[in-house]
C-alpha cells in the first residue's frame, strides 16, 4: 500500500506537485491543507480537508507532508509551514518527477520538489524545502541553499552557489562559479 501524503497549500504550485506525485506513483494524496474558506473544495480531484490549525490533529492519521505553496516575492509562508510541519513531527520527503534526472551523486534536502524535466547533475547539492522547477538545469557542483526556488528553464552552470531563501527567476542563466542571493528577476544573468 502506498504511503499517504498531505499537500500543504492549494494554489498553482500545488496543482503542479499533484501532477508530479501522480506521475511518480510514490505516494497517495490524502488531501490538501489550505485556507479555512477553501475546506471542502476540490483541486484536481483532491479534497481540501483542513487548514493550518488542523495539522496537529491530522498528524495522528498522516505522517508525511510536503509544502505546496509556491514562491515568487517571498518564501516566508513556505518557511513557516516547513518549520511547523517539522515541529509537529511530519516526515517531509523529497518529491522527484519521474521525468526529471537527479544524479545518484547529487544531494537533495528533505521537503524539496524536483519538477518535470529538471536536471540535477553529479555533485550538486540542494537544501531543504526547495523548488527546482520545470526544465531547470543544475550542473555539477552547484549548491542551492535551503528554502530557495530555482524557476523554470533556469541554467545554473558548474559550481554556482545560490544562497538560502533566494528566488531565481525563469530563464536565468549563470556564469560558472558565480554566486547569487536575494531576488533574481526572470531572464537574469548571474555573473
Amino acid at each position: 500500500m502506498m504511503q499517504k501524503i498531505l499537500l500543504i497549500g492549494g494554489g498553482g504550485h500545488c496543482r503542479s506537485v499533484i501532477d508530479v506525485i501522480e506521475q511518480s506513483g510514490c505516494y497517495s494524496i490524502a488531501g490538501i491543507i489550505d485556507r479555512p474558506t477553501e475546506v471542502g473544495k476540490e483541486i484536481l480531484g483532491y479534497r481540501v480537508i483542513g487548514c493550518d490549525d488542523d495539522l496537529e490533529a491530522l498528524h495522528q492519521h498522516y505522517t508525511h507532508a510536503v509544502v505546496t505553496v509556491g514562491q515568487v516575492r517571498s518564501n516566508a509562508i513556505r518557511v513557516r509551514l516547513f518549520e511547523k510541519l517539522k515541529k509537529i513531527g511530519y516526515l517531509l520527503p523529497v518529491i522527484v518527477s519521474p521525468l526529471a534526472y537527479c544524479s545518484k551523486h547529487a544531494e537533495v534536502g528533505e521537503g524539496s520538489v524536483v519538477m518535470h524535466h529538471a536536471l540535477i547533475n553529479a555533485g550538486a547539492k540542494v537544501g531543504v524545502n526547495c523548488i527546482i522547477n520545470t526544465k531547470a538545469l543544475l550542473e555539477h557542483d552547484v549548491e542551492v541553499g535551503a528554502h530557495a526556488h530555482v524557476s523554470t528553464a533556469t541554467v545554473l552552470n558548474g559550481g554556482v552557489k545560490i544562497a538560502p531563501h533566494t528566488f531565481v527567476g525563469s530563464n536565468t542563466t549563470s556564469r560558472e562559479g558565480s554566486e547569487a542571493s536575494g531576488f533574481i528577476k526572470a531572464g537574469g544573468v548571474i555573473r
